[in-house]
């Protein structure tokens, strides 16, 4: 497939992910942008993976990972006019992989942008694209149990943020 065609084709599901990853749809163009630059360059290569739209996919993430070491950027508020709309009907039971009942416009999606970079990345492949925590790790190069531990501890986080019922031990009584 040519890049031109990969690109097209790809572009929309690429700029919905890097939104939700930085909660800003202005430096989500700048990641797919730079992604798809470094992409070109290396089309020949890529285009024979098996799954480059998961190739792809890692170089947004890694984008997004090494932003700090580059620039500094300023947090802004998800809201759903930054979707331009959910990816599918969001309902329960989905089979997607979102979240049950999630709702992107909910307070749940306003505080994804405030956890720690690795944590976020977590959360938005495993319920945003339905990727197992194998291949999150191979995304992120690390092993599948550092993901379960990134996933417990940004759902952790949000429990106590949106409930504000802390977290127990194991053996502790509430």
């Amino acid at each position: 497939m040519p890049f031109e065609d990969f690109a097209a084709a790809r572009l929309p599901a690429l700029l919905r992910y890097a939104v939700l990853l930085c909660g800003d749809p202005e430096l989500a163009r700048d990641l797919v942008q730079e992604s798809l630059i470094r992409a070109l360059v290396r089309w020949k290569r890529i285009s024979r993976l098996d799954r480059p739209e998961a190739y792809v996919r890692t170089m947004v993430t890694n984008e997004f990972l090494s932003l700090r070491r580059r620039k500094v950027i300023k947090t802004v508020a998800l809201t759903y006019d930054a979707l331009d709309g959910p990816r599918a009907p969001i309902t329960q039971g989905s089979t997607r992989g979102e979240a049950p009942g999630a709702d992107p416009r909910g307070e749940l999606w306003e505080r994804l942008v405030t956890l720690p970079r690795q944590q976020r990345v977590v959360l938005v492949l495993r319920y945003y694209e339905g990727l197992s925590d194998g291949e999150i790790a191979d995304t992120l190069g690390c092993r599948p149990g550092t993901v379960r531990g990134y996933a417990s501890r940004a759902l952790a986080t949000l429990r106590v943020e949106l409930t504000g019922q802390p977290v127990l031990s194991m053996g502790e009584k509430p």
